[in-house]
């Protein structure tokens, strides 16, 4: 409980402390060569990391055939879902958001650079 808790806090702060910004997913194709080497978004293909195709909307820890850490997958049942708020926070800095992850990246500490990354992930979630 006080793990869905936290997240829901960790949501509602990211959403009012950083309000709407310009997002532009070409902007974000750049930023998330960075992420490529262990994602992708355009096919539902894991590679190293979870296939991000269509993870907006989608529960953590939950893509098929992926083995995912003990952490991330209690982070889904707690309740955390990958919409733009928790991206948002996830992407800044991943282990902290979820202690224990398997994610080795640090984060983009760029708002823009993150906000420009959902853009670039929308497209290919409808």
């Amino acid at each position: 409980m006080r793990l869905v808790a936290f997240f829901a806090v960790v949501s509602v702060a990211t959403f009012v402390a950083n309000p709407s910004q310009a997002q532009d997913s070409a902007a974000g194709e750049k930023v998330f060569t960075k992420c490529k080497v262990c994602h992708i978004a355009d096919e539902d293909k894991n590679k190293i990391g979870p296939s991000l195709h269509g993870v907006i909307g989608r529960t953590a820890g939950t893509h098929p055939d992926f083995k995912y850490s003990d952490a991330m997958i209690a982070a889904g049942k707690s309740g955390v879902k990958w919409d733009e708020p928790t991206l948002t926070t996830y992407l800044h800095d991943p282990k902290a958001m979820v202690k224990g992850t398997k994610m080795t990246f640090p984060g983009l500490k760029n708002d823009a650079d993150v906000a420009n990354v959902i853009a670039y992930l929308k497209t290919f979630s409808k």
